[in-house]
């Protein structure tokens, strides 16, 4: 073990109230060390820091640490930590250490915490903290702060105070900070409260619907309410960031086609590794083998017209291109909403334009290179190259608008059947419009060249 980070450590008297960076560069630091040593580590350090360091997200083996600790230490900072970020923690652990470490909970926050396990991923449920401050419609302004001054350090934030009706329990009004402090203190809370109804949602909620809606009414948290409106808990602003983070970096990684890798780059293992980037780069592979099937079918064009091998590179690579940009343009746009499952036969119809009009943007350059070429010299490709340029070029207007009109079209097909469209990644499109390019480019070159070279 690190001896000296660890003296370090224990040896700081700074409090879990240092600035946020202060834990951040705590948690970096702890990332360094194994498992077993940030065990140690964290078991020396006073409980207020080793449960600051524990409730941030950024610790990227939060599990290993906990499942290596003394059982009865581990209960013992879990309890004081968020219940949201200990059900993350849970989840990640094996099934028998997560049953020992749960028993060790005190039984509200076992409760809790098993209670968020049960929602499904990627859900308001499972996302959603159960901490947060909630008073009877009934009270007054003064006994609001009272009870915000009692319980802030218990809550996951005290900028949004919810007021419930004191029989059923369900969500009446949300009061802001600010709105609290500035009320008088004999004024009823409800008085203070925002006119309109507060913004909901329930705890089957996809995460990206929670965090449009946080964006689209400017919101520091979501309330999550049950089918009779009780609050369940609530959604803050950094719980959806946490979350999206981890969503858009499994996005990125599939966009490489390959598997999310579900952990940092430096911590998954060599085998982790082969197993995760293998499986897609052989189907990318086996699909590409297809290429060569096609180019065995016209083998007699290619007989005849050597020519045209040298522009099989930029034609496949330009229809590959443009279906890459389609696909990852309509990812972002269903990720965001901006564009749904309904609207696929719109998407196709600008798609088709813009195809062709980006491939005859880039037939013109090819022509213009091939005679370019041609007249100064640098190269003679024979008799026919005014025949030749043309092929090429409405080679590439027809490859180009076929890779935009794909590109688009498949991540509605897999949201359709049920996939994520993110695995419509720009590798997969590449391998499908490169077999389909060879054959619309010697498909134009038989009909062009026919009774010349062909």
């Amino acid at each position: 073990m690190n001896t000296k980070f660890f003296s370090n450590w224990v040896g700081r008297k700074s409090d879990v109230h240092d600035p946020l960076i202060t834990v951040a560069e705590r948690v970096e630091q702890f990332n360094l060390l194994k498992a077993a040593d940030a065990a140690r580590a964290l078991a020396a350090l006073p409980q207020e820091q080793a449960v600051a360091i524990l409730d941030r997200p950024e610790l990227h083996h939060a599990a290993a640490i906990v499942g290596r600790m003394p059982v009865e230490i581990a209960g013992r900072l879990l309890n004081a930590a968020s219940n949201d970020r200990v059900a993350d923690i849970l989840h990640e652990m094996e099934e028998d250490r997560r049953t020992l470490v749960l028993g060790a909970l005190d039984a509200d926050a076992r409760l809790a915490v098993q209670t968020l396990m049960g929602y499904p991923p990627k859900t308001a449920g499972s996302i959603m903290t159960t901490e947060f401050v909630s008073v009877s419609s009934g009270w007054t302004v003064a006994e609001t702060l009272d009870h915000v001054r009692r319980v802030e350090r218990s809550r996951e934030t005290v900028y949004a105070i919810y007021v419930l009706d004191p029989e059923s329990q369900a969500l009446v009004g949300l009061v802001t900070l600010r709105r609290l402090i500035t009320g008088e203190p004999d004024a009823p809370i409800l008085s203070v409260a925002h006119k309109s109804a507060p913004v909901t949602v329930d705890p089957m909620t996809g995460q990206e619907d929670v965090a449009r809606l946080i964006s689209k009414h400017d919101l520091l948290a979501l309330p999550v309410v049950d089918d009779a409106h009780r609050m369940l808990g609530i959604v803050t602003v950094d719980d959806v960031i946490d979350t999206m983070v981890a969503e858009t970096t499994e996005d990125v990684h599939r966009f490489g086609g390959m598997e999310a890798l579900g952990k940092p780059y430096m911590k998954i293992s060599f085998a982790g590794m082969i197993r995760k980037r293998g499986g897609w780069l052989a189907a990318l592979f086996l699909g590409e083998m297809l290429t060569a099937t096609a180019m065995q079918h016209f083998e007699t064009e290619l007989e005849k017209a050597i020519v045209l091998t040298l522009f099989i590179p930029l034609i496949m690579s330009s229809g590959g291109n443009s279906g890459s940009q389609a696909t990852s343009l309509i990812i972002r746009g269903l990720a965001l909403g901006e564009v749904r499952l309904r609207d696929w036969w719109r998407v196709l119809l600008r798609e088709i334009p813009t195809g062709l009009t980006l491939g005859a943007i880039l037939g013109v350059i090819g022509i213009a290179r091939i005679v370019a070429w041609q007249w100064l010299g640098f190269y003679d490709y024979g008799p026919h190259w005014m025949l030749v340029a043309m092929t090429v070029g409405v080679a590439l207007t027809g490859i180009v608008t076929f890779g935009s009109a794909t590109g688009s079209m498949l991540p509605f097909l897999l949201q359709r059947i049920g996939f994520d469209p993110a695995s419509a990644s720009a590798p997969f499109v590449a391998t499908l419009v490169d077999v389909t390019g060879l054959v619309i480019y010697f498909s134009v070159a038989i009909v062009i060249l026919h009774g010349t070279l062909l």
